[in-house]
């Protein structure tokens, strides 16, 4: 080396010795003194530069992913809701195709019910096969739930024209009892069906020939035996001096094809009276007939509170006159225009009857708690033995017992009876000829006899 060089050397030392002396806490910042140096800061700020660069191109491309990711997002929800549309309407269409079946059910129903009654009508022996059309009459519910036990006794039937002995009947019990026995007399049973014990015991046969089961309630073998049924002491002891039947009406408006307006005689109620005469006349019973108005509300026309109304004032009555055994709410059905109720007995028109029996269970909702019926069992078995009477003697008479869903009162006593005769299409003259045969089968099944056919 030149002394040229050592020189130069010398003085660069120097300044740099120089410059560190002037600026030392910015040199010796953080010990990185390299970091100082012009060549490094140069290409620091290029690699800065860079990497910003590749923070932007990143940012974008974060972006571009989101958009993507809240678009997938937004057509997932726009699916989902479709979906659920799609769901709810199908849901509708189903909906709206169970009723249209319903409804095509329903009218197949009707259709079948009309070729049944055509080839009733034509059947030489007019035997029922097929079941009966629901009420036209809709009965109301009854909310309210207890009755008194029954005070109805068991003991053993007497004949028609018996009495007790410290009251001796009128001549005209007499003339009357003497009349019953004349009839039953005359009567011999000619059933048109098999009233066999084998063929009673068979479930299927016993529903298809005697009851008609409403769509809204369900029965089954074990309720329904008609060996049981006809094993039901169901007699009563008569005794003249006593009312022992009650006959009331709750539609007490009930009137006929020829019926005339504002005459009660020609309403059910002048039908009740008919029958409260024969049962006392003929057979000795004594009767007191209901005739209120309990479908009548401020003059006007009001089924609603009916079974209700009618409920409260028999329930008094019942307490007044515990002696009464047999309670009988007579109507008359409602049918379609075009069918007439009626067949010949004795020679006569007669308008057929129904029976009309509550279960207190419906389908949609099981037992009807709030109508309870101790004597569901009694009911039945006091329809069954008067429809068994009529099969007897009367074999066009009757239509068959209804089963229907609700309770209609028939919990005041175990021989509780609902009866329909006729219908708004018989003329009062065949209600009235029904009575005849009617009171004849009660006091059949009131005196225990004819069981074994």
């Amino acid at each position: 080396m030149t002394n040229i060089q050592r020189a130069f050397c010398v003085v660069l030392s120097l300044i740099f010795l120089g410059v560190v002396a002037v600026l030392p806490g910015d040199f010796f910042r953080h010990g990185e003194i390299y970091r100082q140096l012009p060549l490094y800061c140069f290409l620091e700020k290029k690699a800065l530069q860079k990497e910003n660069g590749r923070d932007r191109e990143t940012e974008m491309l974060l972006q571009e992913k989101n958009a993507e990711h809240l678009g997938e997002e937004v057509e997932a929800e726009n699916r989902k809701e479709q979906e659920t549309l799609l769901m709810a309407e199908a849901e509708e269409v189903e909906k709206k195709e169970a009723l249209q079946k319903k409804e095509e059910l329903q009218k197949k129903k009707e259709i079948q019910k009309k070729e049944a009654e055509e080839a009733e009508k034509k059947s030489p022996d007019g035997k029922k096969n097929e079941k009966e059309t629901v009420k036209g009459n809709t009965e109301q519910k009854v909310a309210e739930p207890e009755i008194t036990e029954p005070g109805g006794s068991e003991q053993e039937a007497t004949e028609p024209g018996d009495t007790e002995p410290e009251t001796p009947p009128s001549e005209e019990n007499q003339s009357g009892e003497n009349t019953a026995k004349e009839q039953e007399t005359v009567a011999l049973p000619h059933p048109q069906i098999d009233l066999s014990q084998a063929k009673l015991a068979d479930f299927d046969y016993v529903m298809n020939q005697f009851f008609i089961l409403d769509s809204n309630t369900e029965t089954n073998a074990q309720q329904i035996s008609a060996p049981r049924f006809l094993k039901e002491d169901l007699s009563v002891k008569k005794d003249s001096s006593v009312p022992q039947i009650l006959i009331y009406h709750t539609h007490s408006q009930e009137a006929f094809a020829d019926s005339r307006e504002g005459q009660t005689e020609d309403t059910i109620v002048g039908v009740g009276d008919h029958l409260t005469e024969l049962l006392e006349k003929t057979y000795g019973y004594q009767v007191i007939h209901i005739t209120d108005a309990f479908d009548m509300m401020g003059g006007t026309l009001d089924r609603s509170k009916a079974y209700d109304y009618a409920r409260a004032s028999i329930e008094k009555v019942l307490e007044e006159n515990p002696t009464i055994e047999v309670v009988i709410d007579l109507h008359r059905d409602g049918v379609p225009d075009e069918r007439h109720l009626v067949t010949q007995v004795n020679g006569k028109p007669t308008a057929q009857l129904l029976f009309y029996n509550g279960l207190s269970y419906t389908v949609s909702q099981g037992a009807v708690s709030y109508l309870p019926n101790p004597y569901i069992e009694e009911n039945l078995a006091f329809s069954f033995q008067l429809e068994y009477q009529a099969a007897q003697y009367y074999p066009d008479l009757y239509r068959g017992i209804y089963l229907a869903g609700l309770r209609y009162n028939l919990h005041l006593k175990p021989r509780a009876l609902l009866l329909e005769a006729g219908a708004q299409t018989n003329t009062v003259e065949e209600v009235r000829n029904a009575m005849e045969p009617f009171a004849d089968i009660l006091n059949r099944v009131l005196k225990g006899s004819d069981k074994e056919g």
